[in-house]
């Protein structure tokens, strides 16, 4: 087999696991072609083990099947370094911090809440800086908090070369605050100002997101979070921590609150503190949350109380839902938290994208 050849079916390999752009992004093409290339020349496979997919030849295979115990020891060292080092640089430091509790201004008895919606550069890992489309210079957008019953004002200027709009993603509002352009409202223009103003019905974890050309504009980054807390608290809205998660697969890659691995936060919380997370999906896949260690109580659904609460270390986020947990955190250490579907979280060359820690402190 040529080196060309073992070149071309290792990106092709690797392209089924990955996204050509997160490959080339995260990945040496040159090294990994060299290493495989190398393997294949010291220990040349029979044809029928070069078409079978990688780990499926019919057999247990040893390191002495496909290459020599050198070669094999320097490949798995240089896996292993890249593994470690996205580990431990954990969490990265990047420029920009999406999701930032945004204060209302007060005309009388109304919440004001300011938009402003334009292009910026947002970096999602360390040395890797997109372009997003941004509420407020941040992706995801300011998080709002308000209370059931209170009057809001939420004014949006466009300052992005294409219209918009915003829709208030799980609030029962009246349909002429709905958000949805040509429907409920014409399109805010580029220039334009938009008012929306409403007294707020329903508690809960919701979103807010352009409605118009939404497939790029959300994907870009015109999300945030709309939390609504409840007038008469339950059990369950009184945590010691209160964390909101949003998830994304858009044109930014595989993100939580706009950052990728290892630019991610973690989520801390002392022995024995009891933590809510507000999972919201704001991409276009399914992410099967998984968290290591401790199984999380499943309390609420699109913003309202299940009916019987359960267990799960893996619960499953459509598009559009959201989901709030309860974790009680009685186990101490560093845990592994991520989206389950492999090929969002890691590689051949380390962990990347829908991964996060929780880390729980004695």
């Amino acid at each position: 087999m040529s080196d060309t050849s073992v070149l071309d079916s290792a990106v092709a390999l690797l392209d089924k696991q990955t996204s050509r752009r997160r490959f080339l992004r995260q990945s040496g093409v040159a090294a990994l072609a060299a290493g495989v290339a190398t393997a294949c020349k010291a220990e040349p496979k029979s044809a029928a083990a070069a078409q079978a997919p990688h780990g499926q030849t019919g057999g247990t295979m040893g390191a002495h099947d496909t290459m020599s115990g050198a070669t094999a020891a320097s490949t798995a060292d240089a896996m292993d370094a890249m593994h470690e080092k996205g580990i431990k640089a954990f969490p990265a430091k990047t420029a920009g911090m999406g999701n930032q509790l945004l204060k209302p201004r007060m005309d009388n008895d109304v919440k004001v809440f300011e938009l402003t919606a334009k292009k910026i550069h947002w970096e999602t890992e360390p040395g890797h800086t997109v372009e997003a489309w941004a509420y407020n210079d941040q992706v995801p957008g300011p998080q709002i908090r308000v209370r059931e019953g209170d009057k809001v004002r939420v004014v949006l200027h466009n300052q992005l070369p294409e219209s918009t709009a915003v829709h208030f993603h799980g609030l029962e509002l009246p349909n002429d605050q709905d958000g949805v352009p040509f429907i409920t409202q014409p399109p805010v223009k580029p220039g334009q100002s938009y008012t929306y103003e409403f007294v707020v019905p329903n508690a809960g974890s919701h979103m807010y997101h352009s409605h118009h050309n939404s497939a790029k504009q959300v994907g870009l980054g015109l999300l945030g979070a709309f939390v609504v807390e409840p007038k008469e608290k339950g059990q369950f809205d009184n945590p010691d921590v209160d964390e909101v998660l949003i998830l994304n697969d858009g044109a930014h890659g595989y993100t939580f609150n706009g950052k990728s691995f290892p630019a991610t936060q973690p989520l801390v919380a002392k022995l024995g503190q009891k933590l809510r997370i507000r999972f919201m999906n704001e991409g276009m896949m399914i992410h099967p949350m998984h968290l290591h260690g401790m199984h999380m109580t499943v309390i609420a659904k699109d913003g309202w109380p299940v009916p019987a609460p359960w267990k799960c270390d893996t619960l499953n986020v459509a598009p559009g839902e959201r989901y709030d947990v309860v974790v009680n955190c009685n186990n101490p250490g560093t845990w592994a938290f991520h989206c389950h579907i492999l090929p969002h979280a890691e590689s051949d060359h380390g962990m990347f994208g829908m991964v996060t820690a929780l880390v729980v402190q004695k």
